[in-house]
């Protein structure tokens, strides 16, 4: 019995039209694809519609794969890659946004692809991380995803320090996200925890019309702190 192909598929940032920022080439490949698993069915139905596949959502079989999926059914996914008659099938993978399987729980199905042999090609498209790494001025030879730090504020502004002082020992930009109702209560707690000279990137709503990245001194931005309220947000530091 053969295989198909696992394919990463990027997705927007946000509301955009996904020709703003998805390559051509991703759209095209979007028209072969018949089964696809994603993070949630409704918000990946929305987009194939909107980039190309408006009319044929109905002829699509969707499988998600989200943090609360079991393993078992996550091997239970490699049942898509081929047909009843033993020919291969290509498979999508989408996560909400951007690109799958980074800070993604699709990690785990391209980890199984590989353990099966089952080929996995990763599609161009936009990641959050990059851009904000991209637009911080800060070290870009040298950088650590974080993801998000803890949630309880006490052990959240520790894991602060422990990564200061990382940062400023090998020079390594730190980068971290955050749940957006927290963005606030951790720029709180960024410019009550870092030394003021360390150097602080706020990246907010990347790839929209409102998208802002700004590196200031902690001590700068304790002087104009800014309200990021409830919109996606990708913070770096670089401590001296």
């Amino acid at each position: 019995m053969a295989n198909g192909v696992l394919y990463l598929i990027p997705s927007p940032l946000g509301d955009n039209d996904p020709a703003e920022v998805i390559p051509g080439p991703v759209l095209e490949r979007l028209k072969g694809i018949r089964r696809y698993v994603v993070e949630e069915t409704r918000t990946a139905r929305r987009y194939l519609s909107a980039a190309g596949l408006k009319g044929r959502i109905g002829e699509l079989e969707f499988r998600e794969l989200n943090e609360h999926t079991r393993p078992e059914d996550v091997e239970a996914l490699l049942e898509m890659f081929s047909d009843p008659d033993g020919s291969p099938a290509d498979v999508g993978l989408i996560s909400e946004a951007g690109l799958p399987a980074v800070a993604d729980p699709g990690a785990a199905l391209v980890a199984l692809c590989h353990a099966r042999d089952i080929k996995v090609v990763p599609l161009v498209g936009p990641s959050s991380l990059m851009m904000a790494l991209m637009g911080s001025g800060l070290n870009g030879q040298s950088f650590s995803f974080q993801g998000y730090l803890p949630a309880k504020p006490d052990i959240r502004r520790g894991s602060i320090k422990e990564l200061e002082k990382k940062s400023a020992r090998y020079g390594q930009t730190e980068i971290f996200i955050e749940t957006p109702y927290r963005n606030d209560s951790m720029m709180a707690d960024l410019l009550d925890v870092l030394q003021p000279s360390t150097k602080l990137c706020v990246a907010v709503n990347i790839t929209q019309s409102d998208e802002t990245i700004r590196t200031r001194t902690v001590k700068e931005w304790r002087a104009a702190t800014p309200v990021i309220g409830k919109r996606p947000c990708v913070f770096l530091f670089l401590a001296k």
